[in-house]
């Protein structure tokens, strides 16, 4: 036996100890999600909201967010019915010197909020420190991703319901290596993660009267896992005979939601995790771009709402930051509203989006406004309504 072989071997047998360990992991979470949930509802006496800024324009855009919160929830807040809580510590820097992509004190202020508005937060690339979305879906069970696309010149109406806690995501910072010449990384689904996901899709389908449910898998090549994805959302559809249902691979998906002979008969789209990702940024840049989206992350607990864009790294460089478009954000804060139980806000800050945009153009450079004077702008028209 070579020197080689043997330091090869010892590698390997690293690594199957590394993928056991991950394997009994996802056994022992996979039996949790088969138990039986119930929603244990809002704990507190009141609906606290966290506000997380993040790192790069996430504070920039997200200042603009409260100032939108203040006014519309005026006097919720001043009864103690709703209590807006900023959160700091999710930053690039802090999450670095913690060692952790969500520092313990961090993570325990976010529990002790029902839901949250996000701005985006830095993931180094390499090593193996997790996106802090990523461990914050783990750490609230935040399963379904919700984006909403619109674009009515287009006939364009799309709701995407992603899977938010397994596929590429849930162990994509713990791959194995061997040697510099071989890496593996892992893909999980579980059969209740699926369901409940694809139960999601279809209950909202049905509720909001939609009729068409787009299932998107690769399940031709990765059988096992997209595999599963497909038999279950083909079970879960059965319960639900008025809406037809159609499942498209994922590549030729990104070619229909840019062709104007397929897009429109799309509403409702049930998708794995990373798939979702790129699909849901494609759909957006259709709406205007991924500033102009929002993002809801749904648990049975707690509820996230995000800007679906980064950090935009190269706008604080430029020392552009203060032209950053709060719009994403501002979508996000739409939905937010809708799901605390107040639509007729969540209307008007939609309405007056609509009309800040017609009024005061925004796109993250010097020849438009700024974010501060979107904001103001929004303000204005939301006095007018």
């Amino acid at each position: 036996m070579t020197e080689e072989f043997r330091m090869n071997q010892a590698e390997i047998d690293r690594a199957v100890e590394h993928f056991r360990s991950l394997l009994k992991q996802q056994i022992l979470r996979a039996e949790r999600l088969s138990e039986s949930e119930t929603d244990r509802g809002n704990t507190f006496p009141k609906t606290v909201i966290g506000l997380i800024g993040g790192d790069g324009i996430g504070p920039i855009i997200v200042q603009e967010a409260k100032r939108v919160l203040e006014f519309l929830l005026k006097e919720e807040l001043k009864s103690g019915s709703v209590e807006l809580k900023e959160i700091d510590g999710l930053t690039i820097e802090n999450r670095i010197a913690a060692g952790k992509a969500i520092p313990d004190d961090v993570l325990e202020a976010i529990k002790s909020c029902d839901v949250l508005l996000k701005g985006p937060t830095t993931t180094p690339s390499g090593g193996t420190m997790e996106s802090a979305n990523v461990t914050l879906r783990r750490e609230l069970d935040l399963f379904a991703n919700v984006r909403p696309v619109s674009v009515s010149s287009l006939g364009i109406d799309w709701t995407f319901f992603r899977e938010n806690t397994e596929g590429e995501y849930t162990l994509g910072s713990k791959g194995i290596a061997i040697g510099d010449a071989l890496t593996m990384d892992f893909k999980v689904t579980t059969e209740a993660g699926t369901r409940r996901i694809a139960r999601a899709a279809f209950d909202f389908a049905r509720k909001n009267g939609k009729n068409h449910v787009a299932v998107v898998t690769k399940s031709n090549i990765m059988k096992k896992t997209d595999g599963m994805f497909s038999r279950i959302c083909r079970e879960v559809a059965s319960e639900y005979p008025e809406i037809e249902t159609d499942e498209y691979y994922i590549d030729i998906m990104t070619a229909n939601l840019i062709n104007p002979e397929m897009r429109n008969r799309f509403q409702v789209f049930l998708l794995p995790n990373l798939y979702g990702d790129i699909l849901t940024d494609e759909a957006a840049q259709l709406q205007g771009g991924v500033g102009t989206a929002g993002s809801a992350n749904l648990g049975t607990r707690y509820a996230m709402f995000e800007a679906i864009h980064g950090s935009a790294p190269r706008l604080i460089e430029q020392g552009l930051g203060s032209y950053a478009s709060p719009q994403s954000i501002l979508q996000a804060t739409v939905m937010l509203l809708s799901h605390i139980g107040m639509p007729n806000k969540a209307q008007r800050l939609s309405e007056g989006l609509k009309a800040a945009a017609a009024l005061c153009p925004i796109d993250g450079t010097a020849a438009h406004a700024t974010c501060a004077e979107f904001g103001d702008a929004l303000l204005k028209c939301l006095l007018d309504r």
